[in-house]
């Protein structure tokens, strides 16, 4: 049998030829999927930058080249923050956006009025995120008032807007333009016993979210896992080009699936499930929920993946209940969710959260996906999309490679000399030593079954086709625990006197 090919076949001089090459020794072992997550949002209508896709490594990284304050930065914020409690060494990938040459910021205006009796220390706020403070001194005037509000937003480099001085009151103005800018929040924090007091007109008029296609164009042949989209969940144009750019990475010659991501903070269920309850077949979107909460929708959603893509990327088959969003603001107490609440939200494709000792914890995590009369959905929970992405992405590392491409094919009772031939059975043990692999992990459940129901055969009508069938079944998850705990009570025996 020929052994060797470090020296051709047609050499006669003599000669000692050594070949080194690598040999995959894994024999089936799981490698798991490196999890990226793909930023799809707009720089700050102020800045001038490059359109074409750049990976980020900081949060800082990101102001610089796309404005401080813009939905890519402010997201970036939340999956890279400066305390290091984010993604990690996951790859940030952003396809950055500009406005659309139609956009309309969302604007809106900040009023003070009254006779300040006492010196007080002031904040703006806009969705939770802080301006410097200010002090409004005691009889002081509105015209000054503004002035200090105005300093102080403008001096905050990480807030989302802008603010102009107008005298009477200071006009608000968000950093980009598109309807995804209406969903900032304003609120000044201070004393409320000094005299003044603040009007506000929350900001509105946004138009015209850019077009995603522009970012999903330049993906290609990456396997970019998670996406955070940094519209609005109401522009469902945008869930459309999601939902048909997803579609197509799922195809047999791509094998590339993904998830989209946006995030939502409507109090109520019946509003958070507006959009997901009428996309039931849409596989792709999944939405990340906080009830009532003044935060960014888009910083709701990247706090919540910098948790679930961690998990992902290091244990694929483990679920996402009771991961902690720090530094994320639930609403109220009253605003969050029950159970039957969270169940029914989950029923109309949307995700879910507990709030355990005012901090954001995830709950239940799925896509939209929830066809009508189907009580078991196949793509409904993402981590069970993240266990394919596993299976297929080492199905990938077995087949897609110049060991399998191009090899004779011969069948399974016929002997060979050459070491290099491939039989269906050698894709049969191939696929078994796999599924051994992912039972191990805890990925797939009764390997021994998807063993027995692996079948490959050379093509009937194509001697250069192999076709393999593998029927798996995925590991469940512990999202539901039922106990039934019985009681009684101890009741006294007569003692006996010998």
């Amino acid at each position: 049998m020929a052994i060797s090919s470090a020296v051709d076949a047609s050499a006669v001089a003599r000669v000692v030829g050594i070949k080194t090459i690598f040999k995959d020794l894994r024999a089936g072992g799981v490698l798991f999927l490196p999890q990226r997550v793909a930023v799809v949002g707009q720089g700050s209508t102020a800045s001038t930058y490059a359109t074409a896709k750049q990976q980020v490594t900081s949060a800082t990284q990101a102001a610089t080249l796309y404005g401080f304050g813009s939905p890519v930065h402010l997201a970036v914020l939340q999956l890279l923050p400066t305390n290091g409690d984010g993604v990690g060494t996951i790859p940030v990938t952003v396809y950055p956006l500009e406005d659309d040459a139609s956009g309309v910021a969302a604007a809106g205006d900040i009023t003070p009025s009254g006779t300040v009796t006492t010196s007080g220390a002031y904040v703006v706020k806009i969705n939770n995120i802080s301006s410097e403070q200010f002090v409004i001194a005691e009889g002081a005037s509105v015209a000054a008032m503004c002035a200090s509000i105005t300093t102080a937003i403008n001096a905050t480099l990480e807030i989302p807007v802008v603010a102009a001085d107008d005298t009477t009151k200071v006009d608000i103005t968000a950093k980009w333009k598109g309807t995804s800018s209406n969903d900032l929040v304003i609120e000044v924090i201070g004393p409320t016993d000094a005299g003044v007091s603040f009007a506000f007109t929350q900001p509105e008029g946004g138009l015209v979210n850019p077009d995603v296609d522009i970012a999903l164009n330049q993906v290609g042949n990456v396997w970019e896992t998670m996406v955070l989209n940094c519209m609005d969940v109401a522009d469902t144009d945008s869930l459309d080009k999601y939902s048909v750019f997803g579609e197509g990475r799922w195809g047999a010659l791509v094998r590339k699936p993904l998830i989209t991501f946006t995030g939502n903070t409507a109090a109520t269920v019946s509003g958070a499930t507006a959009v997901s309850d009428a996309r039931k077949t849409d596989r792709v979107n999944a939405q990340l929920v906080a009830p009532g909460s003044n935060d960014l929708p888009l910083m709701t959603a990247a706090r919540q993946l910098s948790r679930i893509v961690k998990v992902a990327n290091n244990n694929p088959p483990q679920d996402y209940g009771s991961q902690d969003a720090t530094g994320l603001t639930p609403g109220t107490d009253g605003e969050q969710w029950t159970y039957i609440q969270r169940d029914e939200a989950i029923k109309k494709g949307s995700s879910s959260i507990v709030v355990k000792d005012g901090v954001v914890n995830i709950a239940d995590v799925v896509t939209f996906y929830h066809p009508s009369g189907d009580p078991i959905p196949a793509y409904r929970y993402v981590v069970d999309i993240v266990k394919l992405q596993n299976i297929i992405f080492n199905l990938d590392l077995i087949f897609a490679t110049p060991e399998w491409d191009g090899a004779p094919l011969i069948p399974n009772d016929q002997p060979t000399v050459n070491r290099l031939a491939k039989k269906p059975k050698t894709a049969v043990a191939a696929i078994a030593a796999l599924l051994d692999s992912l039972g191990l992990n805890a990925i797939i459940s009764d390997p021994k079954t998807a063993k027995a129901n692996t079948v490959a055969q050379i093509s009937s009508t194509n001697p250069k086709r192999l076709d393999v069938s593998v029927t798996v079944q995925l590991s469940g998850n512990s999202n539901i625990i039922s106990v039934d705990l019985n009681f009684g009570f101890f009741f006294g025996t007569a003692t006996v006197v010998a």
